[in-house]
């Protein structure tokens, strides 16, 4: 989520041959000296009547019992080796050739018009024992781009990886979520930085997309966390990332089944060492350092990771978006992250969900027009009513003025400030008023493989 230079940093979860013979020179049979070698290799060939042997068969009530009246011996036409060695040769290639004429017609008929390239399959002992357990058990093919739903709207919740507690927020909120948000860092330990296939396949067993915030530092508080020169844009530019992304990316391909990857978050920021302007990063190596993952990915073959590009609203020194964002071959979705800090801070003030986003979604729509998800928000009750901004948030500003807005997250933890829906009754039953509209969807997507 956002940060503020007075504020700590919001305690997020995260899970983290050849060989050769030598024969001996062969040896010939040795003919006789007397006569040529073809007199000693083939046998002598009898002197018979070359008449077809048909005329010489004696017919029932012939006159004629011989063809002459010197009776010879009639004996069957020979054929040496070499011969038949010839005509079983030519029958074979004969075969090999009308065989093959339909193939080549095939194929050519048949691979012009569908160009495949496989993909290069990663050694499976690669794979930590939970990727490899699912995708062992798991026959679907591999997942796809997440794609927005045409009437309906994503709902989700950012809240710890346990999913007992997505349980309870989806019984205070009255409806099952379609999105649950995890944090992972890339220096965590003991696992917790590898694919989290065990997470992931509960979030689907449970009907939901996970969405996977993968973020390339230690975490740290504020400001420590500007200054991680081991994770600066550049080293992951130079590839000292790359056995780590390969691993990572192999393991997210063989569990399959779609997912959310929201990479480097709040780039346009001023609290994260992969901002530009920051931790030795320069202009342009955000970008760089973005396609760079993204390449490894596809050289990997993973299909079923959805790309989110999601910067947090603008502000004041915020970076200019356009110089952030990675061509649409890179992105599939974007997001924006923004709260309402109503009067928490001497420099905030309340601000409507339209004041909180709507300057950002413009920007982002002049860039491109991928679907938009509101990937972190919530508000605070100080400086205003709770319970009406969440009311008219969802029941009226998000379906009527953010038509691209395709999902949203409620960031239901407490940091700076308590962001949970439970903080007041008041707001706890606006939040369950606005649930229960078909406009959001609830947790569909047990079966879902992208699209």
């Amino acid at each position: 989520m956002d940060r503020f230079p007075d504020s700590s940093h919001a305690d997020t979860q995260h899970r983290r041959d050849s060989f050769s013979l030598s024969y001996p020179a062969p040896e010939y049979p040795r003919f006789s000296q007397q006569a040529p070698f073809y007199q000693n290799a083939l046998p002598p060939v009898p002197d018979y009547d070359w008449t077809p042997r048909l005329a010489r068969i004696p017919l029932p009530g012939s006159r004629r019992t011989s063809h002459s009246s010197a009776s010879k011996e009639v004996l069957p036409l020979r054929t040496s080796r070499t011969q038949k060695f010839l005509i079983a040769l030519a029958l074979l290639l004969t075969s090999a050739v009308v065989l093959a004429v339909p193939l080549l017609l095939l194929q050519q008929t048949f691979f012009s018009s569908h160009p495949t390239t496989p993909a290069a399959k990663p050694p499976l002992t690669s794979l930590n024992a939970t990727a490899l357990a699912h995708v062992m058990a798991t026959p679907e093919p591999p997942g796809r781009t997440i794609q927005p739903l045409p009437r309906q709207i994503m709902t989700g919740v950012s809240i710890t990886g346990d999913l007992t507690a997505v349980e309870k927020f989806e019984k205070d909120a009255g409806k099952k979520v379609s999105v649950i948000l995890l944090y992972q860092p890339w220096g965590g330990t003991d696992g917790e930085q590898d694919f989290p296939a065990a997470w992931a396949s509960s979030v689907r067993q449970h009907g939901s997309l996970p969405m996977i915030t993968w973020e390339p530092w230690v975490p740290k508080s504020y400001p420590a966390d500007n200054n991680e020169p081991a994770y600066s844009l550049k080293n992951i530019i130079d590839g000292k990332f790359d056995h780590y992304i390969i691993q990572w990316a192999a393991a997210a391909k063989a569990w399959k089944a779609p997912f959310f990857l929201r990479f480097a978050p709040e780039m346009n920021g001023n609290w994260t060492p992969w901002s530009e302007g920051l931790n030795g990063n320069k202009a342009g190596d955000f970008v760089r350092a973005w396609r760079h993952v993204h390449d490894i990915f596809v050289s990997v073959g993973v299909t079923n990771a959805t790309w989110m590009w999601c910067p947090n609203i603008d502000f004041p020194g915020s970076l200019p978006l356009s110089e952030l964002y990675p061509g649409n071959a890179y992105v599939d979705w974007t997001g924006m992250d923004g709260f309402n800090w109503g009067t928490t801070r001497k420099y905030s003030s309340w601000l409507t969900f339209s004041q909180v986003f709507g300057s950002t979604y413009k920007d982002i729509l002049s860039i491109t027009k991928k679907p938009v998800m509101i990937a972190e928000t919530g508000s605070v009750k100080q400086g205003g009513d709770e319970a009406a901004w969440i009311s008219n948030a969802y029941s009226g500003a998000l379906p009527l003025d953010f038509p691209n807005v395709k999902g949203i997250v409620w960031f239901d933890q407490i940091t700076q400030e308590d962001w949970r829906i439970e903080v007041s009754p008041a707001t706890q039953a606006a939040f369950f008023a606005a649930m229960r509209s078909p406009l959001y969807a609830s947790n569909i997507f047990a079966n879902y493989m992208g699209g």
